[in-house]
């Protein structure tokens, strides 16, 4: 269930149930209205429903009505809702509607504001004045940056800010500050904050984006999980739900930095985007839990999650893999999409041209990245993985920083006609970021870009920035310069390592579940299990053998079969089972550069060899079960305890373990 297929709820609490069919009457069937005769039951339904507005009417007195107010906002899932006071006066038949703008905390009591209330109106106003009312408070509670992006006629702005280390820096005043101005301005839908770039140490994103969301404007949490186990992402998740933050940009994340303390920090990745994603959908279903030994389900998140992209790669291989794995993400729950910083209009066409090529219906942002040189020059040297710019665009840069001003107005104008390219590209916003960028910046990108937009096509030729020998998912366009509505021929060459073609022959004849030996291999496999010292040595056999061939780590949860018998954990320093990360650059891994190819170059072309390479994300490998770890891959396979036997349809052995 995506979150914006959750129902919101309003609660009535007062001992006159007229209020309650009137509420009916003003919410006009767009929501469900539930109804509490008394405080109690009022907590009661509270527990149950978790109400988006509570709608309190008379009780037994106004003090109770006050002293129920105060403790609703002070109830840990109560204070989430939105608060009305239906005040109603018998003697002349009238009635006012206060919110929490008309009330203030003293010493001891709340009490009313004067001058804030507003006078009382008659009677036979009230559902009208609760329709609008109620439709304030939805106004007032509802994400914007979904608002915005699934709203056809809006063209979506998020601004980034890198925050930075330290704990009172002024680089974190001046997130705050922008934050506070854009939500101002009203022009900016979302500010995003990033987490731990380049793999550097940073302020913790969750308290920051808090003070962002009291600023008036909603935060995009980059969650990343290079720093995470899968325990510490749902505890963080939890988290920014409780903390009323719902947009999140699911990453795997930067390789460690060496800046950590005392050298570089030890990797996680306990999770890849994919699974990121999974968690995610999960806990907005509403997680299930076993608690005292009790089923439980966790009440539902509303989490709108982003993704990252990568468009601008280089290789055949690379450049399939990242579509497979959006393919993945889309698959595991993505609600939009941001690509990567790169200046290829061929490569930004090609996203919105594969996504209506598989009718998928998700919102995209285009980076749109104010350059200056040093940035440039870092990420054309690839020291900022995922980022590409090319000698040709570097050349331009560093010419333009000759000027007087450095090539502040030549970078402003680049990203503005990128903002307008975008937009005629179909993109559904933009991603505006660059270092140390103003908010009077970003105003003139965008009322420049849309000044701009009409001629878009014009501007196309100016972000005609190939790499050589580069590889494009569709056929170019002479007339436009852009793509024509025809794949590319796929023309890099596979590879057959003997290791490969062995591990085929192998897995064919031995694990498949229909092959001959697969049934009389399970029955040994439970006589070996049901021996400590059988399976202690057969333990040390297989871990000698595999260490051998692929450099087994011992996981006990193997994933070579999803990998083209390439180990994700000792091969891939992100151990990235569904498809590859976006850090790797012609070809080479991001932790590896001219030394090791990235995993998932190696299994496509191999792959290839065999046109089973579309395979590569058609199926969510979940993470590694680190229970199952330093024991026997092949006897857990075959006793169905890892995930590979389960997609097989292995059912669990009944073993003799002892």
């Amino acid at each position: 269930m995506k979150p914006a297929d959750q129902t919101r709820n309003l609660l009535v609490i007062s001992h006159e149930p007229e209020l309650a069919d009137q509420t009916r009457r003003a919410a006009g069937g767009t929501m469900p209205v539930a109804y509490a005769a008394t405080a109690d039951e009022g907590f009661n339904r509270i527990k149950e429903l978790r109400p988006d507005i509570i709608i309190l009417g008379p009780l037994n007195s106004p003090v109770e009505v006050l002293r129920l107010y105060r403790e609703l906002r002070e109830g840990w899932i109560s204070h989430h809702a939105s608060l009305l006071i239906v005040d109603l006066n018998a003697a002349d038949n009238t009635h006012r509607i206060l919110s929490d703008e008309n009330l203030t905390m003293k010493i001891g009591e709340y009490e009313f504001q004067r001058g804030l209330v507003g006078a009382f109106q008659p009677a036979a106003e009230l559902v009208p004045a609760l329709q609008k009312s109620i439709a304030k408070k939805l106004y007032q509670r509802q994400n914007r940056l979904r608002a915005s992006m699934l709203n056809p006629d809006k063209f979506c702005l998020v601004w980034e800010q890198i925050p930075g280390p330290g704990a009172f820096e002024l680089r974190q005043e001046m997130v705050l500050g922008n934050a506070r101005v854009a939500a101002r301005s009203g022009m900016v839908d979302a500010i995003s904050i990033t987490d731990n770039p380049g793999g550097n140490p940073a302020i913790a994103t969750d308290i920051l984006c808090a003070e962002i969301k009291k600023a008036g404007i909603d935060p995009l949490v980059h969650v990343a999980f290079r720093d995470r186990s899968r325990n510490q992402a749902e505890s963080l998740l939890f988290q920014l739900a409780a903390l009323d933050i719902n947009n999140v940009l699911i990453l795997t994340g930067d390789y460690p930095a060496s800046l950590g303390f005392k050298g570089r920090s030890k990797p996680v990745f306990d999770l890849d985007s994919v699974n990121g994603l999974r968690l995610v959908a999960e806990m907005n279903l509403g997680l299930e839990r076993d608690i005292l030994r009790k089923p439980v389900r966790l009440a539902p998140t509303n989490f709108f999650a982003g993704v990252a992209f990568s468009p601008f790669k280089q290789m055949e291989a690379e450049v399939m893999g990242q579509f497979y794995k959006l393919g993945a993400k889309i698959e595991a729950g993505a609600d939009f999409v941001i690509t990567q910083v790169g200046y290829d209009a061929r490569k930004l066409q090609e996203l919105q041209m594969w996504l209506k090529a598989r009718k998928a219906k998700i919102p995209a942002l285009a980076a749109v990245y104010v350059l200056s040189y040093p940035v440039a020059k870092a990420m054309h040297e690839n020291n900022i993985p995922g980022c590409v710019v090319t000698e040709k665009l570097l050349s331009g840069i560093a010419a333009e920083s000759e000027s007087k001003d450095k090539g502040k107005q030549a970078r402003l104008d680049r990203a503005a006609r990128m903002f307008a390219v975008v937009k005629g590209l179909g993109y559904k916003g933009a991603y505006i970021s660059g270092q140390g960028l103003p908010f009077e910046s970003v105003e003139y990108i965008v009322e420049k870009g849309n000044e701009l937009s009409a001629n878009w096509m014009d501007l196309t030729r100016e972000f005609d920035y190939p790499q050589g020998n580069g590889f494009y998912f569709f056929e170019r366009d002479a007339e436009t310069g852009l793509n024509r509505e025809v794949p590319a021929p796929r023309i890099q060459p596979p590879t057959r390592p003997p290791v490969f073609l062995l591990s085929k022959v192998i897995h064919t004849a031995v694990f498949e579940p229909g092959s001959p030996l697969f049934g009389p291999l399970r029955r040994l496999m439970q006589l070996i299990d049901s021996s400590p010292l059988a399976r202690k040595l057969f333990h040390w056999v297989e871990r000698w053998s595999k260490g051998g061939l692929y450099a087994c780590r011992d996981c006990g949860d193997c994933a070579l079969f999803d990998t083209a018998y390439l180990c994700p954990v000792s091969q891939c320093p992100k151990d990235q089972r569904n498809a590859p990360c976006g850090g790797s650059f012609h070809g080479w891994c991001e932790v590896y550069p001219e030394e090791k190819l990235c995993i998932w170059v190696r299994a496509y072309l191999r792959l290839k060899s065999q046109h089973r390479e579309d395979e590569i994300g058609k199926y969510l490998v979940p993470p590694c079960n680190w229970e199952l770890y330093q024991s026997s891959s092949w006897i857990n396979y075959f006793l169905g305890r890892d995930h590979s036997s389960r997609r097989r349809g292995i059912r669990p052995a009944h073993s003799k373990k002892s």
